[in-house]
């Protein structure tokens, strides 16, 4: 690994998770190199960075081998963010969640082994399924449900992006990090592919109802886009970070009946929060999951690291971005 003045990819890099992440490795005098098709990032999030002497952008797909290969030769890291998010696209469109995640995923392998670039994979906590042992723990046995039902698509094609990522670590030595994402929030998320809190403070500000999916019983830890940035710029740096799948996430468990309360009460909303079954919000025989739990002990192990911001500070933040979206 290059110490100071790297380069590092990103794919996905306009979005919610890559624009943060782009601002703290300039903000370090480390260089951005950045791509995204914009199928679910936005130009909005990229454009304070269009003229920065250390940030380039490009707006193509990771499918476009001339513009990956001309990026990961100039690259020391690649950090591949670009994947179908969120559960509204993944149950709308499963061909396309299976194709991005898995043969995106297997073209950033195969540049970056060309390039001896290390790789660090955006994974995520769907990985876990139904699991019923909390925390959830990277050595874990997962269980996931039927193939008829199109969520677990999504679970088992980021499983297949870790099996290949550690495939290539151990069959030709390739650098290769997977991390596990939990619920992260901050501003410039979207809510447009069923994303809860940018979405529950919308309809708090807008004074319309608060849609709660389910019961509102599932419960989630939710962990501030800025703490995972660190966790990850830190796994992109240590030289025991390699060949090991690493959970970041907060611990602070809330249910979602709960985080809606706190959004009418800490935006002083008059809106009413509403049920809605989830065969109405996404699909008939819809599965969920009751709790959401990391165990982070191994990233905290590695780096020392665990999340600063409590649910209420990183809650005030996005309101006032959403507010200041309106104004």
């Amino acid at each position: 690994m290059v110490d100071g003045n790297r380069t590092f990819f990103l794919t996905g890099g306009a979005g919610f998770i890559g624009s943060h992440l782009t601002e703290a490795i300039l903000a370090g005098g480390d260089r951005v190199l950045a791509i995204d098709n914009l199928a679910t990032g936005s130009m909005d999030n990229v454009t304070h960075f269009l003229g920065h002497p250390n940030h380039r952008f490009e707006q193509a797909s990771i499918t476009d081998r001339g513009v990956m290969e001309q990026m990961a030769s100039e690259a020391d890291v690649i950090v591949h963010l670009a994947a179908a998010v969120g559960v509204k696209l993944i149950v709308e469109h499963p061909v396309q969640t299976i194709e991005t995640n898995v043969m995106g995923t297997e073209e950033v392998l195969r540049v970056a082994l060309r390039n001896k670039c290390r790789v660090l994979i955006a994974s995520t906590s769907e990985v876990y399924g139904k699991g019923s042992k909390f925390p959830f723990a990277e050595e874990d046995d997962v269980l996931l449900g039927a193939t008829s039902k199109s969520r677990w698509g999504y679970a088992a094609s980021k499983m297949v992006d870790e099996f290949l990522g550690l495939a290539y670590w151990r069959e030709f030595g390739l650098d290769v990090v997977p991390f596990r994402l939990f619920n992260t929030i901050g501003p410039r998320q979207t809510g447009q592919y069923g994303m809860v809190v940018p979405r529950f403070i919308r309809q708090a500000l807008g004074g319309e109802p608060i849609t709660v999916y389910g019961d509102g019983s599932q419960r989630r830890c939710f962990c501030d886009v800025r703490d995972v940035v660190t966790a990850i710029l830190g796994l992109a740096g240590h030289p025991d970070a390699p060949g090991r799948v690493y959970n970041i996430g907060g611990t602070e468990e809330v249910s979602i009946q709960e985080l809606a309360e706190r959004v009418v009460e800490m935006t002083e909303s008059d809106s009413q929060i509403t049920k809605v079954p989830y065969s109405e919000a996404y699909a008939p025989g819809f599965e969920d999951m009751e709790r959401r739990v990391p165990d982070t002990g191994r990233v905290h192990e590695l780096l020392g690291w665990k999340p600063k911001r409590d649910l209420r500070e990183i809650l005030s933040d996005v309101i006032s971005y959403e507010r200041g979206r309106i104004s």
